[in-house]
């Protein structure tokens, strides 16, 4: 397994990756700002039906043209992603279509039985013209990531969001008559225009290096004899208990998000106190939790078509040398950002969003990160050794318990039962999937480095880092909103050279291959 591919690889998509969330922060920030708190709640709740049609159409067969792609080239050297991508396109598009259709006419009965929000009906029939766009898209970023090309999928969804943006800003100055005018259905016609460009980007890439497809498969004495019909088959055979896997999980997060403003109403909050704190929860404070996690996110969509590859040339020492490097630096990661969500939670959340709730609730949440970006991490090599049955059995089993939770504990102590509920779950599925990576790999877990040494590294910086924060906010208060971002980049900086003096992180893991 050649690391340099995984280590470029995961540079690229973490920088764009980085990129595209700072603008989607500031776009966040716009956002909270022209919308209500209620009305953020309610663009949020078009999402799960979003996550659900996604996984239908498009999750699972971009998962099976990646692995299929990574494994015929471990195997042969060549393969053939023109028609395993062109069948897999054929297949999304396919589903796609039909559940635009059902979407579009049945938005108002999703809405109001479903949602329970009769509001985000207009929201869901506009939502609906993005399918087609996105299941192009994922089916080409499969094709590259199957091939280690991941520069296309990455620049393709830093120029998604870009437009997206782009887009809202312009309607929203349009129709406000100069000044910013944002309803959620405006924000939702942005989604779709930027998916639209993400396509047509993806489609030129494609087209550009038609020639090297064309090589590919002319060098290959059996694409004659495999029809696309064939590989439809293979990819469905794939794909199918993939996608069933993560729709049922899908199903699951739908739910939770559906019942916690109903949870809360029954804990005492009114209606839009509670979409207010549904709005806050989803809107501001998981995706900052997730912000650090671009780098194990990145990883993750990498290590597939790695695991895959080695596995079908039964390198086992490869799975072993890779396993245990994405681990650490998962845990690298997750263990330092929980530690500057923990110190500097309030800060943030009242400086970014101007909004004393988020602090607290990024507070709250920090603990799920090492175990978010593990859980990650080891989801992807499950998925890549082939078992997605045990990532589908494990993640239901969390997901099932933290709805238990949920139901149990919201009514009698509000917001609180549902952060007992995210760590109490994401607790058991990151341990379930270690104990099985562990078991059917064999890998060493390098303590001192991946966890002890990240530790204590990130207990000396951030306290320090966020009292010289104080410090000079003191003597500054008028630039507090450009030293904030300032102290956190010094403070990785710092973090990041601590680990290298102490040979937590080592050179020849980055450059060797």
């Amino acid at each position: 397994m050649n690391k340099n591919h995984l280590i470029k690889g995961t540079v690229i998509l973490t920088v764009t990756g980085l990129i595209t969330r700072l603008l989607g922060f500031f776009y966040r920030i716009c956002l909270s700002n022209a919308l209500t708190a209620e009305q953020l709640g309610i663009y949020q709740l078009i999402f799960p039906v979003y996550g659900i049609c996604f996984t239908i159409y498009a999750s699972g067969i971009q998962t099976a043209i990646s692995q299929m792609t990574a494994a015929e080239a471990a195997r042969d050297g060549a393969g053939h992603p023109k028609h395993i991508l062109k069948a897999g396109i054929s297949l999304s598009l396919g589903a796609a279509l039909l559940l635009s259709a059902l979407v579009w006419c049945f938005h108002g009965f999703i809405a109001d039985k479903l949602l329970l929000e009769p509001e985000c009906s207009e929201s869901l029939k506009l939502l609906s013209c993005v399918f087609p766009f996105c299941g192009i898209t994922a089916c080409i970023n499969g094709y590259f990531y199957g091939k280690k090309r991941a520069a296309v999928p990455a620049l393709s969804q830093l120029f998604e969001q870009i437009i997206r943006i782009g887009s809202v800003f312009a309607l929203a100055s349009i129709f406000g008559g100069g000044s910013l005018s944002v309803t959620c259905e405006l924000a939702v016609t942005g989604l779709v225009i930027g998916e639209a460009a993400s396509c047509l980007f993806n489609l030129i890439s494609l087209l550009l290096s038609g020639r090297h497809m064309r090589a590919s498969s002319a060098s290959d004495s059996r694409t004659a004899a495999q029809t696309g019909g064939c590989y439809r088959r293979r990819l469905l055979g794939f794909s199918v208990p993939l996608t069933v896997n993560r729709l049922l999980i899908n199903v699951l997060h739908s739910l939770e998000a559906v019942m916690i403003p109903g949870l809360l109403r029954r804990y005492g909050l009114s209606s839009a106190n509670a979409l207010a704190i549904y709005g806050v929860l989803n809107g501001m404070v998981l995706p900052f939790l997730m912000f650090p996690g671009t780098i194990t996110n990145s990883l993750s969509v990498l290590l597939l078509p790695e695991i895959s590859e080695a596995q079908a040339a039964d390198k086992k020492e490869s799975i072993q040398s890779a396993v245990s490097l994405s681990l650490k630096y998962s845990l690298i990661v997750g263990i330092f950002s929980a530690c500057v969500f923990l110190v500097f939670g309030n800060t943030l959340g009242n400086t970014v969003f101007g909004n004393e709730t988020a602090g607290s609730f990024l507070k709250a949440a920090a603990w799920l990160c090492p175990m978010m970006y593990l859980a990650t991490t080891l989801g992807s090599i499950i998925n890549g050794l082939g078992k997605v049955h045990i990532t589908f059995l494990n993640s239901v089993i969390g997901q099932t318990l933290r709805i238990g939770i949920l139901f149990l504990l919201i009514p009698r102590f509000g917001i609180s039962g549902y952060f007992i509920g995210m760590l109490t779950s994401q607790l058991i599925i990151t341990l379930l999937d270690y104990c099985y990576v562990l078991r059917s790999t064999g890998f060493l877990f390098d303590i001192p480095n991946s966890l002890l040494k990240p530790a204590a590294a990130a207990l000396f910086t951030c306290p320090l880092f966020f009292r010289l924060y104080e410090f000079f906010v003191q003597a500054h208060p008028s630039l507090k909103t450009l030293l904030l971002p300032g102290c956190c980049i010094l403070l990785c900086v710092v973090y990041l050279l601590l680990l290298v003096i102490t040979k937590a992180i080592k050179k020849e893991e980055i450059i060797r291959s």
